[in-house]
């Protein structure tokens, strides 16, 4: 029986570190060949005193890791490197995960020859409101081709989430960039890739997720993420998909159009209408086809332009900051 160590970033996690904690006393892998390593930064709320709570009775060895820079890649390299065993399994503590799953990460991590092994996301919910934002962050409309996410079938692909990891696999190739506190999962297995490692997405098991639960967390979470998008594609190039970029090119459209109206730049301005009628077209069928009222029809009518254009000026804010700041990239939005 192999050894496995959990890695796992956390802070502030009063509301999630429970149920994730028993998600975890809960895996079938044998509880004696596996190790949890929680990678604290600086919470201020009740997450230690909830942990020590939790685990007291626990057969499963565990520590709680400091991580004075609160940025996930640096918890992820502080666990990474205290762990003590070959497989490293990185899970997240807003997740809820069914009791086989980390015997199936070692399973698949072994049978395909993968270097990076993570099954389907999917995005939970308490109301409706919560449940329109996670409709918007399972559909291909809303987040592109993300596999993971929009109910992929099994087979190689260029991401997963969180992942399952053997430890030679970080001497090889290093560590995550710490200079990336988003996306360091994306840079990560750009390099996997680069390297002739392989990626591979199992289907048969799901990871359940709590997302943002307000549009205004959503949608500050989507500039955030835009703006990252661009920074990480600056410090990292060929790291990012095309698919991370698609809100910044739609907004840019929009501007231009918008321009070329007042302008009375006409073929410009009738190209601008027949994308915009595309688009409106497309959400209102995705609308439809996500809802199961008209209520929330109306409400992904919205939802899902209001997250693109976000996204879109996150990219912008990301381009600006990068080409006009003195700054280097990584140090415009650190702790993010």
């Amino acid at each position: 029986m192999e050894c496995v160590s959990i890695v796992v970033p956390i802070l502030n996690e009063e509301a999630y570190i429970k149920q994730f904690l028993t998600a975890v006393s809960a895996q079938d892998y044998p509880h004696n060949a596996l190790e949890l390593l929680l990678v604290d930064g600086c919470s201020t709320d009740q997450t230690r005193t909830l942990i020590y709570q939790s685990m007291e009775n626990s057969d499963i060895s565990f520590k709680v890791l400091n991580n004075p820079k609160k940025i996930t890649p640096v918890a992820l390299n502080i666990g990474i490197k205290e762990s003590r065993y070959n497989y490293i399994v990185r899970l997240d503590a807003h997740s809820i995960y069914p009791k086989n799953y980390i015997s199936k990460c070692i399973s698949y991590l072994k049978s395909t020859n993968a270097d990076n092994v993570g099954c389907i996301l999917k995005t939970a919910y308490h109301n409706n409101k919560e449940k329109m934002i996670a409709t918007m962050l399972s559909s291909k409309f809303g987040v592109g081709n993300s596999g993971f996410r929009t109910n992929a079938k099994s087979g190689y692909v260029d991401t997963v989430p969180f992942g399952t990891f053997r430890k030679e696999l970080f001497q090889r190739i290093g560590l995550f960039d710490e200079r990336l506190s988003r996306n360091q999962d994306s840079e990560f297995n750009s390099r996997i890739i680069k390297s002739g490692g392989k990626i591979y997405l199992f289907d048969d098991i799901e990871i359940t997720y709590y997302p943002r639960n307000t549009v205004k967390k959503l949608l500050a979470m989507g500039k955030k993420n835009g703006s990252w998008n661009i920074y990480t594609a600056h410090l990292c190039p060929g790291s990012m998909r095309l698919r991370h970029f698609i809100p910044f090119g739609f907004v840019l459209s929009l501007l231009i159009g918008i321009i070329s109206i007042i302008a009375r730049w006409q073929i410009i301005t009738f190209l601008f209408i027949g994308e915009l009628a595309l688009y409106l077209l497309l959400d209102l069928i995705f609308s439809i086809k996500s809802s199961d009222s008209l209520k929330d029809t109306l409400v992904l009518l919205f939802l899902f332009p209001s997250f693109h254009i976000a996204y879109g000026i996150g990219s912008f804010q990301g381009l600006i900051k990068c080409l006009f700041s003195r700054k280097k990239a990584y140090q415009l939005e650190y702790l993010t």
